[in-house]
């Protein structure tokens, strides 16, 4: 399921392009990973932001990313910076089973009670 928001109380709120549980690569550092949750903006305090290496745009979806044998590492990541990785290969991570109960045909299916955008599933 894609989730487009617009036209909440008057503002317009940039689409949400990937889904909980989708497979993603970060665009300029090529690592793979799993979406398991999104922010329709930058969340994160300025200094972490300015801290950022890329800085793109804090007005689009960010996303966190748990990252494909990282040893745990999950990532912030704006919209702009991911592809869809197709690979269908599923994601190596430590924290999975917190987020999801399987894989199946290339993506992560979510467990019950996991919040999307601030509303629990």
């Amino acid at each position: 399921m894609l989730i487009s928001l617009t036209g909440f109380e008057g503002c317009s709120i940039p689409a949400i392009h990937f889904e909980l549980g989708q497979l993603v690569q970060h665009r300029n550092y090529g690592y793979r990973g799993v979406i398991v949750a999104f922010d329709t903006c930058c969340e994160a305090g300025e200094k972490w932001y300015h801290s950022n290496k890329t800085q793109p745009s804090r007005e689009q979806p960010w996303y966190h990313v748990l990252v494909h044998e990282s040893g745990g590492i999950s990532t912030y990541v704006a919209q702009s910076n991911l592809e869809t990785d197709t690979s269908s290969e599923p994601v190596i991570h430590p924290r999975l089973s917190a987020y999801f109960k399987g894989f199946e045909d290339g993506r992560y299916i979510l467990r019950e009670g996991i919040h999307k955008g601030g509303c629990e599933i």
